[in-house]
């Protein structure tokens, strides 16, 4: 293996250790002589102020990846930190209970519903042994009635656990189920009109983005710009736990971002709804002709993309204490930007959490370094879309090719090659076409 080879497929780790030494060299140091950047507190901060866009952009690199993008999380979220405000301040029906609880209802029910029929099908097609399993049907009693039973059972003990709070104020365990459920059914009603009305996802979001803006205004009130959540004064006491450190070491909201990336890292790399996204991002009609569901695994990943939206609001209430409705302004281009850094293909097919993490750390990174050295926030914006447009361009080309453009060593020789190798390969294909013939 070449070391140009070796380059290009590390090259987001050392764009990583980059952005990390320039922190380290560039940083103030403080009256007692330590590097500001390298204290404990520093990087903490920057831990904690990703987690929030590091949340959505986990959710959006599975979106991408099937070739898709979302443009609503960003409203997705101010709807959620509006109606986690008002269920942590306001008692009594208000519109965030109205919206709320009857969503967190219907989430546990379908997810009683699909979850039974999932385990049902399962054991039957582990009986079926190694006959083929693809024809195997439920009877109607394990088809419908016991997921039904199921779902309407978790659905009442849901209401059971959420409708005595509705006349105080809700405790921290009921905004974290109702304002993620709330994100998973705008989520999943984005996958099911882009796989129902075969629109572009770019339409469909877009169009959702101002529709959820919208709905987050008229939740608030006309006269509730911002709400206020004082924790121990108008919202409970136990809320300042999602703003602590866990064991005096990590932040809680970055705990839930490690959290979400670890775990939808191995659902996208180990199981078969992972490899079932990247192939509908590869083509998704020879996934669709394979047999593959590819409608119910895009509505899938925006339903999750909704759902860690949610959660990224209840963090944002926790860390600024407060809810509005323009909260998530402009968080939808940051959290793309961190997945197309970390090497996600906008074309779809290609891309990893592994390298959204790191896109994530980046961008983080980054803004940390600007604000030490007191840099004006309008040249921030600038100096950080030069260097998106930078990273982008090493992600999208290889250590040879950007080596050739720049007419330094080891470019000609990688063009030399790459030419070479390409008649060999138009006559591979030719071959492969003549044996389909």
């Amino acid at each position: 293996m070449s070391i140009l080879h070796i380059l290009s497929r590390t090259k987001l780790y050392w764009g990583l250790i980059a952005i990390f030494l320039i922190g380290v060299l560039g940083s103030p140091i403080s009256s007692k002589g330590n590097n500001i950047f390298l204290s404990y507190g520093n990087l903490l901060d920057v831990l904690r102020q990703v987690s929030t866009t590091g949340l959505i952009a986990t959710g959006m690199t599975a979106v991408i990846i099937t070739g898709g993008i979302d443009l609503s999380v960003g409203s997705l979220m101010a709807i959620c930190t509006v109606v986690c405000a008002m269920l942590l301040t306001v008692p009594g029906v208000t519109p965030a209970v109205v919206l709320g609880v009857p969503t967190v209802a219907l989430a546990a029910l379908c997810l009683g519903i699909l979850v039974t029929r999932f385990i049902l099908l399962n054991i039957e097609k582990s009986r079926a042994g190694a006959q083929a399993t693809h024809d195997i049907r439920l009877d109607s009693v394990r088809g419908l009635v016991t997921p039904g039973i199921v779902g309407v059972i978790l659905c009442s003990l849901v209401l059971w656990f959420l409708l005595p709070q509705v006349g105080s104020k809700f405790g921290v365990l009921g905004v974290l189920l109702v304002a993620p459920c709330v994100g998973l059914l705008f989520g999943a009603l984005n996958g099911f009109i882009i796989v129902a009305g075969r629109l572009q996802p770019f339409i469909v979001t877009l169009a959702m983005m101002v529709t959820a803006l919208g709905i987050a205004r008229l939740t608030a009130g006309q006269n509730n710009a911002v709400l206020p959540v004082y924790t121990g004064s108008n919202a409970t006491a136990d809320f300042e736990m999602l703003r602590t450190l866990v064991f005096g070491v990590i932040p809680m909201p970055g705990l839930f971002f490690l959290g979400a990336i670890l775990i939808y890292g191995a659902v996208l790399r180990f199981t078969p709804f992972g490899r079932y996204v990247y192939a509908i991002g590869g083509n998704e009609e020879a996934a669709r002709l394979s047999g593959i569901a590819a409608g119910r695994v895009k509505i899938a990943t925006y339903a999750v993309s909704g759902l860690l939206a949610g959660i990224a609001a209840v963090l944002y209430i926790a860390q600024y204490r407060q809810g509005k409705p323009d909260a998530g302004a402009g968080l939808e281009l940051d959290a793309i930007a961190a997945v197309v850094i970390g090497g996600t293909s906008l074309m779809g097919g290609r891309g990893s959490l592994t390298g959204t993490f790191c896109g994530v750390l980046i961008f983080g990174l980054l803004s940390n370094i600007l604000q030490l050295h007191n840099i004006n926030s309008n040249l921030q914006l600038v100096l950080k879309g030069m260097i998106i447009i930078g990273t982008v361009l090493v992600q999208e080309r290889s250590a040879g090719d950007l080596l050739f453009y720049l007419r330094l060593p080891g470019g000609q020789a990688h063009k030399e090659t790459a030419a070479a190798k390409r008649p060999s390969q138009e006559t591979a294909s030719l071959n492969i076409g003549g044996n389909k013939k």
